[in-house]
């Protein structure tokens, strides 16, 4: 375990699955410890895919390969491999093992790098192979709700920017997958109340780039959490229907996502692949801001 801190924040990372489990700001822990009784994990990151294949079976040039929801990056053990005071890399290279499950040989580094109340957090793919690479990456990290009185139905508020008044969104149907199906919903003045009946679609899944940030705010609206991003889908889960007082939400860009129920083709052809050529390097990730801690 290894421990970034400035005189904002300080973050602890695990080498397992090169997770963030911490997040502490003014004596107050922001990211979710992975209780198991809702759900046993901090902030894992999702490679090489996100979400589920159709029936944990994929197609590649004629051969059916077996992968579980959301790959196998964040059940590895990852090599710390660069450091200094205010940033740490940890990297993950293919091997006979994930080679059975995945053709692709490859580097995944992950990196985490702290900028007074940011939190930034990188992500570098490297195709090592000879042949062109297709993948997804994705986070999945969560974060506590503020003064939760589990009593209530009041969680607080997500506001994905005032000039938003509806998102499209796609959900899991069946095995983890989608239908294709798209709902709108309707936000007000930009935001969305958090209540344990929110997430009565398990997962709201936001594509073709409709948004750049997400800010978490308590009970009276005000902001102490923001995700910024690039990524073309974001994602919004928490187990609230199974367990109505969770005290976390997700909030959790994507490079990728799950397949449409019923998918057979070929894995290169799943919605939202990434891909690259041999030698190239593919280089992304997001920041976590801490907006009450100035």
């Amino acid at each position: 375990m290894e421990t970034l801190s400035n005189d904002k924040v300080s973050i602890q990372i695990a080498g397992h699955g090169a997770e963030l489990v911490s997040i502490v700001a003014n004596d107050t822990e922001y990211l979710w410890q992975a209780d198991p009784k809702y759900w046993g994990r901090h902030s894992p990151v999702l490679f090489p895919i996100v979400g589920k294949v159709w029936n944990n079976i994929y197609r590649h040039k004629g051969h059916m390969y077996e992968l579980g929801q959301h790959g196998f990056a964040r059940d590895m053990n990852f090599q710390l491999t660069y450091e200094e005071d205010n940033a740490l890399i940890y990297s993950l290279e293919s091997d006979e093992e994930t080679l059975k499950k995945y053709p692709f040989p490859f580097v995944l580094e992950i990196g985490y790098r702290l900028k007074g109340n940011r939190i930034e957090v990188i992500w570098s793919v490297q195709n090592t192979g000879d042949e062109t690479m297709y993948f997804q990456i994705g986070a999945h990290p969560a974060f506590y709700y503020r003064d939760l009185d589990p009593v209530t139905n009041e969680r607080g508020f997500l506001d994905f920017g005032e000039n938003k008044d509806t998102l499209d969104f796609v959900f899991p149907t069946e095995k983890g997958c989608t239908s294709e199906k798209r709902k709108t919903l309707t936000l007000n003045n930009g935001m969305l109340e958090l209540t344990p009946a929110t997430f009565l679609c398990d997962t709201y899944i936001f594509d073709n780039s409709q948004l750049k940030k997400i800010t978490l705010a308590d009970k009276q609206k005000n902001p102490y959490i923001s995700l910024e991003f690039e990524s073309p889908l974001v994602a919004i889960w928490s187990p609230s229907i199974a367990h109505p007082d969770v005290p976390f939400v997700c909030i959790e860009p994507w490079y990728g996502r799950c397949d449409a129920v019923g998918y057979h083709g070929e894995f290169k052809d799943r919605r939202w692949m990434q891909s690259l050529e041999p030698g190239k390097s593919f280089n992304a990730g997001y920041s976590i801001i801490l907006e009450d801690v100035k």
